[in-house]
């Protein structure tokens, strides 16, 4: 009986041992599923779907890319190429570029004449971020008379304001003489030069004449064109019809990009003056001034498109009216 007793104690355990090393094992293969889930989750084995974005050059196009270090487009799922271009328009068509931030006239002329692009969303401002600065020694626009005025590019929205400015203040495009000098760096330093008298420009640079006493900030663009439109996100048709998902995720990206850099202003100006040589002075100013114009807006205004159209084709830049409906599709812009 002693025997029999010991065998049945051995045996039961050796049930025990096998049940605990089984209980063991399935333990080890839940933990091995959960974390293999896991990994299959995360961020990091994502795929990022590519999509090619062509933003604005220079400092009107740093929120996009401050965004992007920020890791706004991945966590839309995007892999986003950065594409500079000096033709944005034929980027589209060609299909180099599926997305551009372009000038509202130049989207609206070229899908006019049959181009097969749309206009998918306004900017993050689409007012004129355009000053009329000039040397110290002119003291007002009448003063212009007779004088050198910078209007960046010929049939550009910047040379529109230079004309209607000038208009407002009794000025013909005949009493003055008008130069393509470019923009930003190019512009200002045409007038530190003495090539032009006066010039049409971009922030920072009109904070910064006055800063550094170099001249004077003679008007402020869009008090005299407060509806004329520049500033637009562009696609063409066939990247709308096949991938209506990425567009409506670039979107999402590119505004959750202006939104937190306009509420972290900060932040925003280290990345800033990491990125521009600029005077940190004068871009405190130049983007307090702007504030006003920074609206975060997706939506377009089809009225303020016609009268756009209106101004452009009085100044002789564009030959007839279109119509805007054919040319816009807002149905991918992010709703708040």
């Amino acid at each position: 009986m002693k025997q029999t007793y010991k065998h049945k104690s051995i045996a039961l355990l050796t049930v025990i041992l096998m049940i605990s090393i089984l209980a063991g094992c399935a333990d080890g293969n839940n933990n091995v599923s959960s974390n293999e889930s896991g990994n299959a989750n995360s961020p990091a084995t994502v795929k990022l779907e590519k999509i090619r974005y062509a933003p604005l050059s220079g400092a009107s196009g740093l929120a996009v890319s401050f965004g992007a270090e920020k890791g706004f487009f991945e966590e839309e799922g995007l892999d986003v190429e950065f594409i500079s271009t000096k033709d944005p328009v034929t980027g589209l068509i060609s299909g180099d570029i599926d997305v551009v931030d372009v000038a509202t006239t130049t989207a609206i002329i070229a899908a006019g004449k049959g181009a097969p692009i749309k206009i998918v969303s306004s900017m993050f401002r689409t007012k004129g971020p355009f000053y009329l600065i000039a040397s110290s020694d002119i003291k007002s626009v009448e003063d212009l008379k007779g004088k050198k005025v910078g209007i960046a590019v010929n049939g550009s929205g910047l040379e529109v304001y230079t004309r209607v400015i000038l208009q407002e203040h009794g000025i013909s495009a005949d009493d003055v003489t008008l130069i393509a000098n470019g923009t930003h760096q190019s512009a200002y330093a045409s007038l530190e030069t003495g090539q032009v008298d006066a010039t049409i420009i971009h922030e920072p640079f009109a904070s910064l004449v006055e800063k550094e006493g170099k001249g004077k900030l003679l008007a402020t663009g869009w008090d005299y064109l407060p509806n004329f439109h520049t500033g637009v996100l562009a696609s063409r048709d066939a990247f709308i019809k096949e991938k209506p998902e990425l567009l409506k995720k670039l979107l999402r990206a590119y505004f959750h990009s202006q939104e937190y850099a306009k509420s972290h202003p900060d932040e925003f100006k280290a990345y800033y003056l990491a990125n521009m040589d600029v005077d940190a002075e004068a871009l405190d100013t130049a983007l307090e001034r702007e504030n006003v114009l920074w609206e975060n807006n997706p939506d377009v205004n089809i009225d303020d498109l016609n009268e756009t159209q209106r101004i452009q084709k009085e100044l002789g830049f564009q030959d007839e009216i279109y119509d805007v409906n054919a040319i816009v599709d807002l149905r991918y812009i992010p709703t708040k």
